[in-house]
């Protein structure tokens, strides 16, 4: 994808290292911020956009890895990369598990670095992709009224209208206008279109 519309964020405490990684990294097009501590990091505004993170493992104090999961949270469209001049295979064992996208030695080879980052700017666009869908079908799924979206429950486990009907205790051309108004407000013309919904925001039929 266009590097244009990615950023890469550098967390490491050896200002030569940063320094290093930054002019390599601008060498090639890339857009770069850097900082020395992650509390630094953490007090930057929400970035939305796609990119990644270099994270060293070791910044004294807590580790890159102690914090994970916290930079994750606020940021989890960012895949980390792990970079480290002490590391071992526990420790890029560890990183992976929790989530981390690839686990680099110190000194980084070039053509690894790019391939990694590449990898995550690709894994960081998915990402965005897939949480912009699931919030466009929060917004529909909240436009729904609460009969709607317990009739939407019950279709979505194959329920018919005239089964809804009696458990609702309503007339079933009822449940047939509160379908068609389901189906309008989700844009969708079928019953596996709503299953789709449901699966991706984890909605349980009844």
């Amino acid at each position: 994808m266009d590097k244009a519309d990615c950023k890469i964020f550098i967390i490491d405490d050896e200002e030569e290292i940063l320094q290093g990684l930054l002019l390599l990294l601008n060498s090639y097009g890339y857009k770069v911020e850097i900082f020395q501590n992650i509390d630094q990091f953490l007090e930057t505004e929400d970035y939305k956009g796609a990119g990644c993170i270099l994270l060293d493992v070791f910044l004294g104090g807590k580790t890159g890895l102690e914090l994970q999961e916290v930079i994750e949270t606020k940021f989890d469209s960012l895949p980390i990369i792990f970079i480290t001049g002490q590391g071992n295979i526990p420790m890029s064992v560890e990183a992976m598990k929790k989530g981390a996208l690839n686990f680099l030695q110190k000194p980084i080879d070039d053509k690894e670095l790019l391939s990694a980052i590449d990898e995550a700017f690709n894994r960081s666009n998915a990402l965005i992709i897939k949480q912009n869908e699931i919030d466009k079908f929060k917004s529909l799924v909240n436009s729904l009224t609460a009969r709607e979206y317990e009739i939407f429950r019950y279709v979505i486990t194959g329920t018919l209208n005239k089964q809804i009907a009696f458990e609702l205790g309503i007339a079933e051309h009822t449940v047939k206008n509160h379908r068609l108004s389901i189906t309008e407000k989700l844009g969708v013309k079928s019953v596996p279109e709503m299953i789709y919904i449901a699966d991706k925001l984890s909605i349980k039929g009844i």
